[in-house]
């Protein structure tokens, strides 16, 4: 999580949520900076527009360090990142959170983040850990799967698919909806997961097939969950009429938790056997004009009170080994024991390439 997400922030707007965009007051803190001179009170994120916290976890962190944060939402992942790269130097913030394992090695090698090793962090199993110059912090996982709309496939008398192959067969065709990897993290995950899953040389005709079949493409995954899906309340209001659309393992839980009254199953199921690991980052910027703020807000994002508190705010789960998953979410979000993965190495050497015969073959 997109992630997000599991970029859940635009499912939670178009569901009547308010999402945070800054916590506390400007004049709060008493920090000094190197020179004796009072340091900047406001510490500013930088991230995906599917970042949320609660008001009074943000409040905790004021009250710990004397920072405010400011939240600055920069549209999808991709997006965010690429925006980064631009005024890298001079930063829109000072700590940007969301860049992920499909397009970390992308920041990294731009070079718009220096290196932080934050309080904490052996509190996260290494498999998180994958940048040994520790230019940024693992801060959540999730996994990026197909939903599908339950309620479609109950009234169709059709079972719904498990599997990539199944997204290709005939009793499927033009339900499935995906977001372009150029621009969507979600999307880029799932075209990673068909290599992953069918090799170098075998994804593309793998594609040709979905296409075949009618996929359907859209820019960003609040297009594809909330307006073409039929089964998210958002895709419902729209009047979505694809019942099966790239999403994260997660996503049922948003739908429980903001349903009035709660049903008590997901009205959206996953697609066990469409998944691939993703896990998203923060990292302090290149240029930042508050660094001390930035890294205490670091150290605070992988905290045991931040930790828990994403679950429920952003729908991804926790790599702090001490925080508990709630409820709602373990009771209604599935767990996915195999997910495809891929190598951080081979994902820098393949992903700009791969999106581009991608563009290619779906696109055209």
């Amino acid at each position: 999580m997109s992630i997000k997400k599991a970029a859940a922030a635009a499912l939670v707007a178009a569901l009547g949520v308010t999402t945070l965009a800054a916590c506390g007051a400007d004049d709060a803190g008493k920090a000094s900076g190197p020179s004796g001179a009072p340091a900047p009170k406001t510490v500013t994120l930088v991230s995906h527009d599917s970042f949320n916290a609660s008001k009074e976890v943000l409040a905790a962190f004021t009250r710990q360090t004397g920072f405010t944060v400011k939240v600055l939402k920069s549209g999808d992942a991709g997006e965010a990142v690429n925006k980064e790269i631009l005024t890298k130097g001079s930063p829109q913030g000072d700590v940007f959170f969301g860049v992920d394992n499909t397009l970390l090695s992308r920041a990294l090698d731009n070079g718009i983040f220096v290196p932080y090793a934050a309080k904490g962090l052996d509190g996260v199993p290494a498999a998180y850990r994958l940048d040994k110059e520790q230019r940024v912090t693992p801060i959540d996982s999730g996994d990026i799967c197909v939903n599908y709309d339950k309620k479609y496939f109950a009234d169709k008398k059709l079972a719904p698919p498990v599997t990539f192959d199944d997204l290709a067969k005939p009793a499927y065709r033009d339900l499935l909806v995906v977001e372009n990897p150029e621009r969507s993290s979600p999307g880029l995950g799932f075209l990673l997961g068909t290599a992953a899953k069918y090799g170098d040389d075998g994804w593309q005709d793998y594609w040709k097939k979905l296409k075949a079949n009618g996929v359907k493409t859209v820019d960003s995954w609040e297009l594809a969950y909330n307006q073409e899906f039929s089964g998210s309340a958002g895709g419902k209001q729209a009047k979505g009429d694809r019942p099966l659309v790239v999403s994260y393992a997660s996503s049922p839980p948003v739908e429980v938790l903001y349903a009035e009254p709660q049903p008590k199953t997901a009205p959206t199921g996953v697609s066990t056997g469409t998944c691939f690991r993703q896990t998203e980052f923060a990292g302090l910027l290149n240029g930042a004009k508050n660094p001390e703020g930035g890294k205490a807000l670091i150290d605070f994002l992988i905290s045991k009170k931040f930790q828990e508190d994403m679950p429920l705010q952003m729908f991804v789960n926790p790599v702090a080994k001490d925080a508990a998953l709630p409820e709602l979410f373990t009771k209604h979000g599935v767990v996915i024991d195999k997910p495809e993965t891929m190598a951080p190495e081979k994902i820098a050497e393949k992903r700009d390439p791969w999106i581009q015969q991608w563009s290619s073959l779906v696109l055209k």
